[in-house]
């Protein structure tokens, strides 16, 4: 090779996707690391050091240099965060009283027990870093932001949990005032919905509108899991990106400015009521790039992005990347819609653009190959009816949000005529509980299967070869995705 060629100076944009890979595999590298050795900010100075040369000359041949300090200073990070949660560790198996900040919203297991999720960790000595799960059979209103006493037996945690302490025994409750007000909003709008429609169709509203999806019944809960329809009421990217758009949209014809403000509103708003969940980290940082994007009048390529988000959220909390299965199936997911679905689009249809059937199926399509390799691995089964579910089912996820938030405003205004107001929501809101539960009751809706995590990394290998041979052959142009568009 020519001297002059490994001068060549590479996108800016490519140097930043070669960085982000490489620091999320010093993350990952980092559980498995001796972490004493690289937690001294030793390598954090060397690993910074090779990343601003590379990325000043940005020359062909710095290009290991800036994948050795990504990967050094994502070892550092890596290691000092396992470090800060083992402490926990001196705690195992040993009955103590923890006090801790609800995290998210409560859960209810099939038993009945309430699942828990807490965070800032303290006992009457010391502080702890990471989150707790906790299990009790206490019958206590708990909510988002409440400070709560529990006692019990600490065990080894489990995905991005530093330990579980299961069948807790509540000590102390602390409401602070005002608290969570994005919650307390949310949760007095819901009691309005709730009075203009009956439930369960309300309980599936509210898991649309806000992305509240612990008010649903267990049994509802199942069959839009086995159907498939789990990610239209989690707080993901798909109830952002309605809302996004259709805040932008709205004020479009108005200002440039204006509509890209009331977006930002609504994607800060959003955040705020469902709660900064990993899913919702990830789709609230690709929205505002999306939309900064937009209104600069700059694109994005969607690896790019997609690299940049993963790698700016595991740097605020790097056990996303050791075992969080929401972090995990968001990205797939996104990688899905906005790298796979367009170039199958482009390779099967060619230039026209998708009807909207068609780009739902394409996107649902996508979405679900991408994640299908993490789900058959996680739980060892695989939706056979999810096509179906998502294409009866998603096109009217929209016109549903729209009539469930009509209803809770009519409730608000008018509580005489509440339940007549939200009819319209009760009725499709009733098709789509009964789509779901019809599809989930089918005897072959759900394969049992067995994946390996070297069936994990093959597919995913195959899938990356898939996108670039279909990219090569479409001469399709990412950049032109856009999803606040």
């Amino acid at each position: 090779m020519q001297w002059w060629v490994l001068r060549r100076r590479p996108h800016i944009s490519w140097l930043i996707t070669i960085l982000g890979v490489a620091f999320i595999i010093g993350i990952i590298c980092a559980k498995y690391a001796p972490q004493a050795q690289f937690a001294s900010t030793i390598w954090l100075l060397v690993g910074s050091i090779c990343i601003i040369t590379g990325l000043q000359y940005r020359y062909l041949y710095l290009i290991p240099g800036i994948v050795i300090g990504a990967l050094l200073v994502g070892l550092w990070r890596g290691s000092a965060q396992v470090i800060s949660l083992s402490q926990i560790s001196q705690l195992y198996d040993t009955k103590t009283t923890l006090v801790g900040n609800v995290r998210e919203d409560v859960d209810s297991d099939k038993s009945g027990q309430l699942i828990i999720r807490l965070d800032q960790l303290q006992t009457s000595m010391n502080a702890f870093d990471g989150s707790l799960w906790v299990t009790t059979k206490a019958d206590v209103d708990i909510k988002r932001g409440d400070t709560v006493t529990v006692e019990g037996i600490i065990v080894k945690g489990f995905g991005s949990f530093v330990g579980t302490m299961y069948r807790a025994e509540i000590i102390a409750l602390e409401r602070p005032q005002p608290g969570d007000v994005a919650r307390v909003v949310r949760d007095w709008f819901a009691d309005a919905i709730r009075r203009a429609i009956p439930s369960p169709e309300s309980s599936l509203g509210i898991g649309y509108l806000v992305g509240q999806k612990r008010a649903l019944p267990l049994d509802l809960a199942e069959a839009l899991q086995i159907a498939g329809l789990t990610h239209v009421v989690v707080a993901s990217g798909y109830n952002l990106t309605i809302l996004v758009r259709l805040a932008r949209r709205l004020f479009e014809k108005v200002s440039k400015y204006l509509s890209a403000l009331s977006a930002s509103l609504m994607i800060v708003s959003f955040i705020a009521v469902t709660g900064l969940s990993p899913s919702m980290s990830r789709a609230g940082l690709v929205a505002g790039l999306s939309l900064a994007a937009w209104y600069y009048g700059r694109r994005f390529h969607p690896v790019v992005l997609l690299t940049f988000a993963a790698a700016v959220t595991v740097m605020v909390n790097p056990s996303y990347a050791w075992g969080d299965l929401g972090w995990q199936l968001s990205f797939t997911a996104f990688a899905g819609v906005m790298i796979l679905a367009p170039l199958l689009q482009r390779f099967f249809f060619g230039d026209s653009k998708p009807s909207t059937i068609r780009q739902i199926l394409g996107e649902t399509s996508a979405a679900l190959i991408m994640t299908a390799p993490i789900l058959m691995y996680s739980f060892g089964q695989l939706s056979n009816v999810a096509l179906i579910a998502n294409l009866l089912v998603l096109p009217l996820v929209p016109l549903a949000m729209l009539l469930t938030f009509i209803a809770g405003i009519g409730a608000l205004a008018l509580p005489a005529f509440a339940v007549l107001i939200g009819l319209p929501a009760s009725w499709l809101l009733g098709y789509m509980i009964n789509t779901a539960n019809y599809l989930a009751d089918i005897p072959w809706a759900v394969s049992e299967v067995e994946f390996s995590l070297t069936g994990v990394i093959v597919s995913y290998v195959v899938l990356l070869t898939v996108c670039i041979v279909l990219s090569r052959v479409t001469r399709y142009d990412l950049r032109d995705s856009n999803i606040v568009e």
